[in-house]
């Protein structure tokens, strides 16, 4: 099972880099356990966003933004994670997901994480996250995970009980996701193989289209 991981943090370390990498492994080991290999494929987007900007304003991509994109779009799960920024998910992550192809989150499960520097924020996965994931007709489990800045105990340094939660609910949906995955796989639609050849097509003279009014 190829599992696509997405992360949108802009430092290196983040708590969102380490919230997908938690996320990822609650889930492998849950899936390890039932017996499915599992394939993880990884994308930072801090490392494409002069490639993402560049996508946006121009007919080509690069390379590298290209293998990820189709990552993505030939994955059979994803995990998104995002930072939230003004109340939102983090601009990097949307212009990232604006260049997926139309339909190539149809039906796919789709795990939700995001990192906030307090619990206020913790409603934007279900006020941003939740509806852009709906409208891309993705199946989307119902147990997101929100970590805010103290549930890292990092005011401390140690393990406290705000990580023991957010341990407990980063398992929690690590299970609840794979039960996902392996108890009712998604119907995926048929992936748009890539061709240097283009479907010949007719264009219809404007003059004709005027006359025919």
């Amino acid at each position: 099972m190829n599992i696509a991981v997405i992360s949108a943090g802009s430092g290196n370390p983040s708590s969102t880099g380490m919230l997908a990498d938690r996320l990822q492994s609650a889930t492998e080991e849950y899936l390890s356990g039932n017996g499915t290999q599992v394939n993880i494929r990884r994308i930072e987007l801090r490392e494409l966003a002069l490639d993402i900007a560049e996508g946006h304003v121009s007919t080509s991509r690069s390379e590298k933004l290209d293998r990820a994109l189709r990552q993505v779009e030939t994955a059979d799960a994803l995990i998104a994670v995002t930072p939230t920024y003004k109340g939102s998910y983090a601009g990097l992550f949307k212009a990232f997901i604006d260049l997926l192809d139309d339909d190539a989150m149809q039906a796919m499960p789709v795990l939700l994480g995001a990192t906030g520097g307090t619990a206020r924020h913790s409603l934007m996965i279900d006020f941003a996250m939740r509806p852009l994931f709906t409208y891309l007709k993705a199946q989307i489990a119902p147990l997101a995970v929100f970590a805010a800045t103290d549930d890292w105990g990092l005011n401390t340094g140690q393990f406290d009980d705000g990580e023991i939660v957010l341990s407990k609910r980063i398992t929690e949906a690590g299970r609840q996701f794979g039960e996902m995955l392996t108890s009712s796989p998604a119907q995926r639609r048929p992936k748009k193989q890539p061709t240097d050849a283009q479907t010949p097509f007719e264009v219809t003279p404007f003059e004709q289209l005027l006359a025919g009014r």
